[in-house]
């Protein structure tokens, strides 16, 4: 009995075990049943999630800067150009963790490479170590570097405009994505002073803000492109991960009429002119004949292209206005003879002084009455002569042809600044501006303008569009010319041919001061007063204007000073043209001019 009763004891002791085993059986295959689902899942339905977070967290795009277009002179001489360089970045927070690798290690055995300092172990870890490494490198003092390395920011700029010799310097560093360099470019200029506030310049997300920059920027802006690629630990792309991209298109080149040689010789002269003068300032313009083209635009002003002084002026030739003075007379004749009121060769007989209306006009020099034709006055650059002769000349007529020769309008260049001068209609003049815009006051004009006044009588009485721009060359080779306004007739052939004698006069009565060996030159002085720096009419503008050959003019050249020492632009003015006309006729190997024999009498 005792017996069975143990037996039965044990048979529920073993029972209960199996029991409890088969439980714990039971739970432990629910449990692998549930990590086998979880790996299933993980590996089945999560893990393409997974895999494109970690692909995300490694993909970068990167932008690929385009290449500001360059700007030449009309034989493809570069004036400002773009070139490659890079902007330093650091990331604060991964140089926290740096630790330098010491040479001589089997870590620097594994890696490759070492870090050191002249030869030395670095010294110290993190943004220090950085600094130690990168300033002298870079030129920097390595403590402010490692101050602005110091904290958990991850973006800070270092240093712009490093050029491509540092920047290979630096990844040769192995700083493992801590320091790295971003491409961008600078604007470089070739000629300092030369065309500066023409040039203008750019800000410093390479968008022109003055000048040609400015004006050309549309075509000289490039379109950015980009790359996607998957980039290491340590910053760098892993090789083969290059999954788009979309290539920059640089920005087109462009052309300007300007002649450099011609432009650089214009400055010179321009310069030691006006040292010689004693002038506040000087202007000079260089325009071709046939066709408009501007081969020099200069002044005296000492603005170095891209400067912030390029930047905030505008050159001076076409922001500076100014009363032509006599120079506008070469307008009147031309009208006078336009609309057959007078021949060049009608008689006058012109006193020193003349009233009309009440108001007294006087020439520059005291005379007594002259006998001249109407050539003559222009000649002798009479005040009175110019009057008497516009009795029949009415206000209207008067404006006609100041605005037919483009006076107080745009020169249509499109440079940004330009002053486009004043010319106020007839109904808005007094008794006696109506007379003085005979003689070239009472309205105010730029070089530009005052220019192609004179090549429009050069061109037989034809006002062609001036222009700057030759050409815009494009990323892809292709070459556009811009179109060039219509050419438009002022006046008749026979007319500015008339004006042209009589301006050949002018130039004749000054071939002692104004003489190229060789050629004839027809042009017209001006002197006019305008306000010095006490508002009063304290300061005068002299110019010198005119066409070189007179025979077969080719090319117009204007010199303006202001204030000069011996005060009439045909003293002062005068000789720089000559000098600037012996250049040109020397570059162009221009033939010689033929004797003249066709003068219009100025006497009678």
């Amino acid at each position: 009995m005792i017996k069975a009763i143990t037996s039965l004891v044990k048979f529920a002791k073993a029972r209960r075990f199996a029991a409890e085993c088969i439980a714990i059986g039971v739970v432990l295959a629910l449990i692998a049943s549930s990590c086998m689902i979880k790996l299933a899942s993980i590996q089945l339905i999560d893990g393409q999630t997974t895999a494109q977070a970690a692909t995300d967290a490694r993909t970068r795009k990167v932008t690929v800067k385009a290449m500001r277009g360059r700007i030449t002179d009309t034989n493809g001489t570069v004036l400002a150009q773009s070139v490659e360089r890079y902007t330093i970045i650091g990331d604060p927070y991964l140089a926290s963790t740096f630790e330098p690798i010491n040479c001589g290690t089997k870590q620097a055995e594994k890696a490759g490479f070492c870090h050191k300092v002249n030869g030395k172990r670095v010294g110290a870890k993190g943004a220090a170590a950085i600094a130690r490494l990168l300033a002298p490198v870079l030129g920097l003092d390595s403590m402010e570097l490692g101050a602005k390395l110091t904290g958990t920011n991850r973006y800070v700029v270092i240093k712009k405009d490093v050029e491509p010799a540092v920047k290979r310097a630096i990844d040769n560093l192995h700083l493992g994505g801590i320091v790295y360099g971003t491409l961008s470019s600078q604007r470089v200029y070739a000629n300092g002073t030369q065309l500066g506030a023409l040039l203008g310049g750019v800000d410093d997300s390479n968008t022109g803000v003055a000048g040609i920059e400015q004006m050309e920027n549309s075509a000289l802006n490039g379109t950015d492109g980009y790359v996607v690629y998957q980039q290491g630990n340590g910053g760098e792309e892993i090789p083969g991960t290059m999954t788009d991209s979309k290539d920059a298109v640089n920005g087109s080149d462009v052309a300007l009429t300007i002649d450099h040689d011609v432009d650089w010789y214009v400055k010179k002269a321009l310069k030691e002119g006006k040292e010689k003068s004693g002038a506040a300032w000087g202007i000079a313009v260089v325009q071709k004949v046939g066709s408009g083209e501007i081969l020099a635009l200069e002044d005296t002003d000492e603005y170095e292209a891209g400067s912030d002084d390029a930047k905030l002026n505008t050159a001076r030739a076409v922001s500076q206005t100014f009363e032509p003075g006599s120079v506008g007379k070469v307008i009147t004749m031309a009208g006078l003879l336009q609309t057959g009121l007078h021949k060049a060769t009608d008689k006058f007989t012109v006193p020193y002084s003349y009233t009309k209306n009440g108001q007294e006009y006087h020439d520059s020099s005291s005379h007594g009455d002259e006998h001249w034709t109407l050539a003559g006055i222009i000649k002798n650059s009479s005040n009175v002569g110019v009057v008497m002769a516009s009795a029949q000349y009415t206000n209207e007529q008067r404006y006609e042809f100041l605005t037919k020769f483009g006076v107080g309008q745009s020169s249509g260049l499109n440079i940004p600044g330009e002053s486009q001068g004043v010319l106020r209609s007839p109904e808005a003049w007094d008794g006696r501006t109506s007379n003085t815009v005979l003689f070239g006051q009472g309205y105010t004009t730029n070089a530009i303008q005052l220019t192609n006044v004179v090549a429009t009588i050069a061109n037989k009485g034809v006002r062609n569009q001036q222009s700057l721009i030759k050409s815009i060359t494009h990323a892809d080779g292709t070459v556009e010319t811009p179109t060039s306004g219509s050419a438009t007739r002022v006046v008749d052939e026979q007319v500015a041919s008339d004006v042209k004698n009589a301006m050949e006069s002018v130039a004749e009565s000054y071939d002692k001061l104004v003489h190229v060996d060789g050629y004839r030159i027809a042009a017209k002085t001006g002197t006019a007063e305008v306000a010095g720096a006490d508002g009063r009419l304290t300061s005068i503008v002299a110019d010198f204007t005119g066409m070189i050959p007179a025979d077969n003019p080719q090319y117009v050249i204007t010199v303006v000073l202001k204030d000069p020492a011996g005060t009439y632009g045909g003293v002062t003015a005068g000789p720089i043209f000559a000098q600037i006309g012996e250049f040109l006729m020397q570059k162009y190997d221009v033939p010689v001019s033929s004797p003249r024999n066709d003068a219009i009498a100025v006497d009678w």
